[in-house]
């Protein structure tokens, strides 16, 4: 099948000027860029007035089980997302055993839902991969869980890890980057990752680092000692020699408000003294997370079971309260809880479902919030998701526009009420801080979701418009692109984007969604580089 998007004005990736030109799309690669491409074309789309440009990338995914469980996959391909990278946060569902699954499926239940025990037929990188080649709505790449290999080796304890247990957790990391991950993610404000030392990361970061991949931590605080997280991340990946992709670059809560600029100097001084520093971030200001998030990593030690139970022990109750509501748990980033910021998002009990939309503080009313939290861990299992409204516009907007900077969504797909960033992230930044507010222009935008993510991906054959790369590609319209997803109305499909391309094939074909499921897992190859299959490009 051979395509021509004619009269369009090509946004190519790089950053360059955008120039008119035709693309020429012959199966799953582009074919050719430049005026009168479209020779022996089997079908013709007048993009005159548009803008061709890569597919975005989104840095910081959360469709582990939405790719296979909801094939359609519209809220990530309506915005033009044609590679997600997976693994996100040290928890996700490979490489495990059969008690390990067990844990997870209840613990990260408020990220990815849970579709039952028999749907994951998967237990290793490999054959997770192979599970997403069958066919999915856009690419894959994969992290290796910090998290998930930690409770593989050391249980869900809090307690630091011996040497023979280090180097135990290096060999599953390796395993798993052999098998096609690109690098390792931890979530150190979320058991059992918050419970590693330095010098337990240092370690696998070397293995990361002598494969060619890079570390994506969600670091130890995004409130109270957030620079100090920021710095403890530089130091260890300087000292094992690897690159730092820093996950939801984003500096919260009070104590943080007008200190993004510490952040860039952080970064820059870093990066001139070498470092191989990226970030992304998601355009908005609440961020989200599940409820048991903010409880103070003590009471989470044990695992699952050992969290209710410490929540059910009034001796046990007097201590989390002190830390939530006196000392600052480091579940909830060092700092005290504001129960009117905590907004419940996500519900696994349907008893519970007119909580949705409402703060703990609203729920609480004249009682106790601290007690209301406690009794909705304990009656949705601790499987609530939550927004915490805790940003600053002034951060956000000096943290996106720094060089190294590239887009992650951080979208969770579950619940009634999820963060609209799942929906309108890619269109927000070509919308709202693009055009409207003139932040940068559309090339270095385009730059920031396509281009520099492949780079920072070492993707071989995708980020940018060029002939004989992968037909990743959008088409949207520069004055109408437009985020319509809200707080209110989550689950909105973005303005302005007509077309999308995955592997050559119509996932998005005149603002429609089409049965097209062309896209697969990017592995990472025995050269450092990440590559996926060559397919036919056509429909499954």
């Amino acid at each position: 099948m051979r395509t021509l998007l004619r009269g369009g004005t090509v946004v190519d990736g790089t950053g360059g000027p955008r120039r008119p030109a035709d693309v020429l799309v012959d199966g799953d690669r582009i074919a050719a860029v430049g005026p009168d491409a479209g020779g022996g074309a089997d079908r013709v789309v007048d993009v005159t007035g548009l803008v061709v440009a890569p597919g975005f990338v989104d840095m910081h995914a959360h469709s582990d089980l939405r790719l296979l469980t909801e094939p359609a996959h519209l809220a990530k391909v309506s915005q033009g997302v044609t590679t997600e990278v997976l693994g996100q946060d040290g928890l996700s569902y490979a490489p495990v055993d059969d008690d390990v699954l067990a844990v997870l499926r209840r613990k990260i239940a408020g990220w990815n839902g849970d579709p039952g025990a028999e749907f994951f037929t998967w237990r290793t990188v490999a054959q997770y991969l192979d599970r997403l080649d069958a066919g999915i709505a856009g690419n894959a790449a994969y992290l290796v869980p910090h998290g998930t290999v930690r409770a593989l080796v050391c249980g869900w304890d809090d307690r630091a890890a011996d040497a023979d247990e280090v180097a135990a957790m290096q060999a599953l990391v390796r395993a798993g980057m052999e098998q096609g991950a690109v690098g390792l993610s931890a979530g150190l404000t979320y058991t059992p990752g918050m419970y590693a030392d330095g010098a337990e990361l240092a370690a696998l970061c070397r293995t990361v680092g002598e494969l060619g991949g890079f570390f994506a931590p969600h670091h130890r605080s995004y409130g109270a000692g957030a620079m100090e997280a920021y710095a403890e991340m530089l130091e260890v990946t300087g000292r094992a020699g690897c690159a730092l992709h820093l996950a939801h670059a984003t500096l919260n809560f009070g104590p943080n408000r007008g200190r993004a600029g510490e952040l860039v100097a952080l970064l820059d001084d870093a990066i001139a003294r070498g470092a191989d520093v990226t970030l992304d971030t998601y355009p908005y200001l609440p961020g989200a997370t599940t409820l048991s998030a903010i409880l103070p990593s003590w009471s989470q030690s044990g695992g699952h079971e050992a969290t209710l139970e410490r929540l059910r022990d009034p001796a046990a109750l007097a201590r989390i309260r002190a830390d939530l509501e006196v000392h600052g748990s480091d579940g909830c980033h060092g700092v005290v809880a504001e129960w009117e910021t905590i907004e419940i998002s996500g519900v696994g009990n349907p008893e519970l479902a007119g909580l949705v939309g409402r703060t703990i503080a609203d729920v609480a009313g004249d009682g106790d919030p601290f007690d209301t939290c406690v009794d909705v861990l304990l009656r949705d299992d601790l499987g609530t998701g939550i927004l915490q409204h805790v940003g600053h516009e002034e951060n956000v907007r000096t943290i996106m526009r720094h060089p190294r900077h590239t887009g992650g969504s951080d979208g969770l797909l579950v619940g009634a009420k999820p963060h609209p960033r799942a929906w309108g992230t890619f269109p927000r930044y070509l919308g709202h801080y693009c055009r409207d507010l003139g932040l940068f222009s559309l090339e270095e935008c385009v730059h920031h979701l396509t281009g520099r993510a492949a780079d920072r991906l070492r993707l071989a054959d995708r980020g940018r418009v060029r002939p004989g790369l992968a037909a990743d590609l959008v088409v949207l319209d520069p004055d109408a692109v437009a985020d319509t997803a809200t707080f209110a109305e989550p689950a909105q499909q973005a303005a302005g984007i007509p077309y999308v391309l995955v592997n050559g094939a119509f996932a998005i074909d005149g603002g429609e969604r089409t049965d097209a499921l062309a896209g697969r897992a990017l592995r990472r190859r025995d050269d450092g580089r990440t590559t996926g299959p060559v397919t036919t490009g056509g429909h499954r």
